[in-house]
């Protein structure tokens, strides 16, 4: 941590914008450039045992590239704003040396956004990895310093806590940096929280989707379909329930059939449940599998066509008896009926209430107002609209998003923000205060129009 802090001291008293902007270049190229990009993912299926090496290596790439691209142009240093008005001008500052906690699901491409966003913003970071993740952000930071040697920049601006992690050593990283970025476990997100360090940090997903009576059928499976299986499930934006209006649900099925999806009627349901929970913890063998896998340890060999990518289980049950109502980690989905769409925004509400409040819902829709009604009164920081859920939530080429792999959850979620994680939060500012003339209002031009209608 020291020499973190050493290193960011003399990157923010020598730095500027350029030298800023070419540190968070070297940390993009480090994982984009396509050997490497393939090593990792190849490293990060090994040796966490989740996702699939093909959709890691997508996955490296459009992340890192996205945020390039968010980032590019982008002034983090020096006079950010100026205003004669208010007499204000900022000043961008580092915030110092970042702590991050990273998760196993996502071990170069989490870390690598987290590095690129606080270096081009002046700062050192310094990771705790999970430990099955050590490998892979061990290789990671063996790239990106070789490509600062490239460029004279100082390799302990970017550091990991020491192998073998451990939670002690996580905990001292957590009280000495300036800022925690915490992605993961909730465990690790209360312990950030408390820590006495600023936090950001995020919830947990348990994505819910709606596909109503006026949706593109054929168009939600398969976005539905690709979503759900990429990367094996492993995002937090991956569809954990679909609830279907009850006028499209048999048509919907039908096209989740053609999108390689297999139905499984509720009475399969108790015996998925105890597969998939067969102590109340997840099922290891099922996790983050390929279908195959799912398909064997599930023991739906004999029960789902040849081909099938991922099951939708039917229920209806919601809450801790009914574990199907929360987040899966795998090609599994819960699938409920609705009778109409106040029925369905109820069922929502109530899935959230259990887990992921705060995260974001889906919805399959011609009909935007029901977009907006959802965004006024569910527990949601985010309504995504006739979009792969796991490609849209932390940002796409096809929408407005930020990229990143990190969702604040708002107040829902227990989080201090309710954004993407992105590089606004790894900067802070100085503002310089003039006098300016005096800008004081009557009473009365407050609050004469109060006094006309209730009396003085």
């Amino acid at each position: 941590m020291e020499r973190a802090r050493r290193a960011q001291h003399r990157f923010e008293t020598d730095g500027s914008q350029e030298l800023f902007d070419r540190a968070a270049q070297a940390a993009g190229w480090a994982i984009m450039e396509p050997s490497r990009n393939r090593t990792l993912a190849e490293l990060a299926v090994s040796t966490t045992g989740l996702g699939n090496v093909e959709d890691k290596i997508i996955k490296n790439h459009r992340k890192t590239l996205g945020l390039m691209r968010d980032i590019a142009g982008v002034k983090t240093h020096g006079i950010i704003g100026d205003d004669p008005a208010t007499g204000i001008t900022e000043i961008a500052r580092p915030i110092g040396v970042v702590g991050a906690v990273v998760p196993s699901t996502n071990p170069a491409a989490t870390p690598a956004n987290n590095i690129i966003n606080a270096l081009k913003c002046g700062n050192a970071i310094v990771l705790s990895p999970s430990p099955k993740g050590i490998p892979s952000c061990e290789t990671l930071l063996g790239y990106i310093h070789a490509e600062f040697a490239k460029c004279g920049i100082d390799p302990d601006l970017v550091q990991m806590v020491p192998a073998p992690g451990s939670k002690d050593k996580t905990q001292r990283m957590l009280e000495k940096a300036d800022l925690l970025v915490v992605t993961g476990s909730q465990d690790n997100v209360r312990r950030a929280y408390s820590s006495g360090t600023p936090a950001v940090a995020v919830g947990a997903g348990n994505v819910t989707v709606i596909v109503d009576e006026t949706a593109d059928l054929t168009a939600a499976a398969q976005k539905i379909a690709a979503s759900k299986t990429f990367d094996n499930a492993t995002s937090c934006s991956s569809e954990n329930a679909v609830i279907v209006l009850d006028e499209v649900y048999d048509a919907f099925v039908a096209e989740m059939a053609k999108a390689r999806g297999a139905l499984i009627p509720a009475e399969g349901a108790d015996s998925i449940i105890a597969k998939l929970w067969p102590d109340g913890h997840l099922n290891r063998s099922v996790i983050a599998q390929d279908a195959r896998v799912m398909i064997k340890a599930l023991e739906l060999t004999d029960q789902v066509p040849s081909g099938t990518e991922f099951v939708a289980v039917e229920t209806d049950g919601i809450g801790p008896d009914h574990p199907l109502s929360g987040e899966k980690l795998s090609r599994v989905l819960a699938l409920y009926r609705a009778r109409d769409f106040d029925d369905a925004a109820v069922t929502v509400e109530r899935i959230l209430d259990y887990q992921g409040a705060g995260h974001s819902v889906g919805l399959h829709t011609t009909d935007d107002k029901r977009a907006v009604f959802l965004g006024q009164v569910l527990p949601t920081c985010r309504v995504i609209v006739n979009q792969a859920h796991t490609f849209a939530t932390g940002g796409a080429f096809t929408n407005g998003m930020p990229f990143s792999l990190s969702m604040g959850c708002g107040s829902w979620g227990g989080n201090s923000i309710d954004t993407n994680v992105h590089w606004r939060h790894f900067t802070q500012t100085a503002k310089i205060i003039r006098e300016i003339p005096a800008n004081e209002p009557a009473v009365e031009d407050i609050f004469g129009a109060y006094w006309a209608e209730t009396g003085k």
